[in-house]
């Protein structure tokens, strides 16, 4: 088991990875000068692997523990949101990005979503109570395993893509939303009403709270900014996604109006 969830975190490590390294080519199909693009990149990465390396070192000491003083997982979760959002969903130079690549990389990166199992697995131990491990695991493998069909039926260009987007943007972050409120009302806190006879204490342990502190919130963000995505190319007159090896001229004039 803990070589299970050991391995989950050091995919948390490469999906940062690939998200920076996808950045940097999204970057690199923009017309942005490139002191821009490597601004850009620094301004968006920096900040993720230092939240990644807060999040992971806090989880370490045990400070998501309920009792130590710290206003724990869900302060952990809403605070990267209230930062991150109003930047990511503002940005021009994102903006440009988006308007640069396909759609479905978004959709199809949180293929990543079906390491919810090991919530399963942990029910299966005994370690997490079913009425949060059942529902939670079970709607981030579902989320995942959407993804890459949906990400290929907006590829294709085939009517309805776009849509079929939206609407799985919309679920992953119901799920996500589900998910958080079942893990905070069954967990040995004062407000715990759920699973009384099997508190949810191991979801603040490491290293299976680094899915609530950091993978949560980082999905969230990834699904604003595929919505944010989608709403650009719907705006732009375009029925289905088009393949853009290379950003228009008009690219930075749309991305100020963002």
């Amino acid at each position: 088991m803990v070589e299970l969830l050991t391995g989950v975190t050091q995919w948390r490590l490469l999906i940062v990875g690939l998200l920076m390294v996808g950045l940097a080519l999204g970057l690199r199909r923009t017309d942005l000068d490139p002191g821009v693009r490597r601004r850009t990149w620094v301004a968006v990465s920096l900040p993720l692997l230092l939240w990644m390396a807060v999040v992971w070192q806090m989880a370490l000491a045990g400070l998501f523990v309920p009792g130590r003083g710290v206003p724990d997982i869900p302060l952990a979760v809403l605070l990267p949101l209230l930062v991150g959002l109003p930047l990511l969903l503002r940005s021009a130079a994102l903006a440009a990005v988006l308007d640069a690549v396909e759609p479905s990389w978004l959709v199809g990166f949180q293929v990543y979503r079906v390491l919810g199992a090991v919530f399963l697995v942990r029910w299966a131990s005994g370690a997490l109570p079913g009425a949060f491990a059942l529902p939670a695991g079970i709607g981030d493998v579902l989320v995942g395993v959407l993804a890459l069909p949906v990400a290929l039926w907006l590829r294709s260009g085939a009517r309805g893509g776009p849509a079929a987007a939206a609407v799985w943007n919309v679920l992953g972050i119901a799920d996500l939303v589900m998910a958080l409120t079942l893990g905070f009302l069954s967990s040995p806190t004062p407000f715990q009403v759920i699973a009384l006879d099997h508190p949810n204490r191991n979801i603040a342990t490491y290293p299976l709270v680094m899915i609530p502190t950091f993978a949560v919130p980082l999905s969230i963000l990834l699904h604003a900014l595929s919505l944010r995505q989608l709403a650009r190319l719907r705006r732009s007159g375009d029925r289905v996604p088009r393949a853009r090896p290379s950003a228009a001229p008009h690219t930075l004039e749309q991305s100020q109006g963002a």
